[in-house]
């Protein structure tokens, strides 16, 4: 332990350690500048066997807070792996420039630089503000508006993908040659998700720059997976490293990437940090979509339901984990032969126990309706075309509404819609018909879900204390 703590700078760093002065130059951009990011893709690119040539300029969502945080200490911010027992902390350095998302002006003057190669986003499921399928959704009005803002002279738009068209059209005006842009959300294909609203919402603006999209922009498509709490007070361990940190981050010592796609200007040697290419993303992009995030949905729903607070505080009760099992035994059919889940699911019982990772249930129930679609609803949808029996993820579908119907409702892009269902005559339909249509239209899985919510709510105390966290 070192007695005094020093503010976090790269002049203090290079004190400490010599040979770590230098910030890289920016590379790579990315859109959506939180815990997640840091602990993941910032993580590894510092970790890359070619960091010093790799630097990112990151930007973030609504608050300017954190840009400030981490301007003051060049970038740099201590990542803290807490494992079951104990802490590690490392000095995460690949970060050189942390701006407020509203400053378009230097996302495009980025983006105009040929030597930046790779756009990354984490703004979450509902922050793409694209239709179910992908399509551009006009009804949304901050889409609409920033339409008229990419119309106008002067624009200023406001959605992640408006700013990111925008800054895209500098680049094509400055002829800085081609780029990769990966989305790193946890979204089915994520890659052409992002591909197809963006090309619909360059199509509304100008068919020329989308022209020079569908040549100049390839899109990689993601699998990432490392469980990041959000915190709100820099650990112990970091001020015993010798640290003053406005900007740490805990997470769990385990981290999974891969990616599947081109790089034609270029991208860091993610490998040597464990990182992993494919030629085909979907089976293990699932395998964490529908063992990882599945399962801690249905561990929010049903635990906030039972007065639980933590993943670790779910996975302990026995209903809450025999529900998740019984999730997994129907979601692993749905995976290709050759696709390794045994220990998979292993090693995510280990990680959802460490009692020292304070995932809180209410932070994951947040966009609950994005997560039922692509979580539950894609299992469900697989099981019944494949002519199997959907009853685990009926379960998971029956304990999101069961949840949904009790009134206590964290923060949701499609809240407005959620309560119009939940008010009908048949809530069951309407709120599946939210998050899958075709499952809507089945009787048999409505009868299946309508069994499976009776049994769930009989089993729940009256009282679902915690539901509000």
């Amino acid at each position: 332990m070192i007695a005094t703590a020093t503010p976090l700078t790269r002049k203090a760093l290079a004190e400490r350690e010599p040979g770590r002065v230098e910030a890289p130059p920016v590379r790579i951009v990315h859109l959506g500048l939180g815990h997640f990011f840091r602990a993941h893709q910032a993580w590894y690119t510092s970790r890359a066997a070619d960091a010093g040539a790799w630097g990112i300029a990151a930007f973030t969502g609504r608050s300017a807070r954190i840009a400030e945080d981490l301007t003051a200490q060049d970038g740099l911010f201590a990542l803290v792996e807490r494992g079951p027992v104990a802490d590690r902390v490392e000095v995460v350095t690949s970060l050189v420039e942390a701006v407020p998302g509203v400053d378009v002006t230097r996302l495009a003057d980025l983006l105009a630089d040929p030597r930046v190669a790779i756009v990354t986003l984490t703004i979450t499921e509902s922050g793409y503000r694209l239709r179910p399928d992908g399509g551009l959704d006009l009804d949304d009005p901050l889409v609409r508006a920033d339409l008229e803002q990419l119309r106008s002279a002067s624009p200023r738009p406001e959605t992640v993908l408006g700013r990111l068209l925008f800054a895209l059209d500098a680049r094509r005006r400055a002829d800085a040659g081609a780029i990769a842009i990966v989305s790193c959300d946890n979204i089915p294909d994520n890659g052409s998700f992002l591909a197809a609203g963006l090309a619909a919402l360059a199509e509304q603006v100008d068919a020329s720059l989308a022209a020079w999209i569908s040549t100049h922009v390839s899109f990689v498509s993601t699998s990432v997976d490392r469980i990041t709490p959000h915190i709100d007070e820099a650990p112990a361990a970091v001020a015993e490293a010798g640290w003053v940190d406005r900007a740490p981050v805990v997470t769990e010592p385990f981290a999974d990437w891969v990616l599947a796609g081109d790089f034609p200007a270029g991208r860091p040697d993610w490998e040597s940090a464990g990182a992993r290419f494919v030629d085909d993303i979907e089976p293990w992009e699932n395998r964490k979509l529908w063992l990882l995030n599945g399962a801690h949905s249905i561990l929010a729903f049903a635990g906030l339901r039972r007065g639980l607070h933590t993943v670790a505080d779910a996975i302990a009760h026995p209903e809450c984990r025999a529900l998740v099992e019984a999730f997994w035994a129907e979601a692993v059919q749905n995976l290709p032969p050759g696709t390794e889940h045994v220990a998979y699911r292993a090693q995510l019982l280990e990680r959802f126990a460490n009692p020292r990772i304070v995932h809180r249930l209410g932070q994951i129930a947040a966009e609950a309706t994005t997560k039922a679609q692509f979580r539950f609803a894609a299992v469900a949808e697989r099981s019944v075309r494949a002519g199997r029996e959907p009853a685990g993820s009926a379960a998971a579908l029956a304990v999101w509404i069961d949840w949904v119907l009790a009134g206590d409702l964290a923060p949701d892009a499609r809240a407005d819609d959620v309560r119009i269902a939940a008010a009908s005559d048949d809530p069951i339909t309407a709120l599946l018909a939210l998050v899958s249509p075709d499952s809507a239209a089945s009787p048999g899985l409505v009868a299946q879900i309508d069994a499976a919510l009776s049994a769930v709510t009989t089993s729940i105390p009256l009282t679902h204390e915690g539901a509000r966290q």
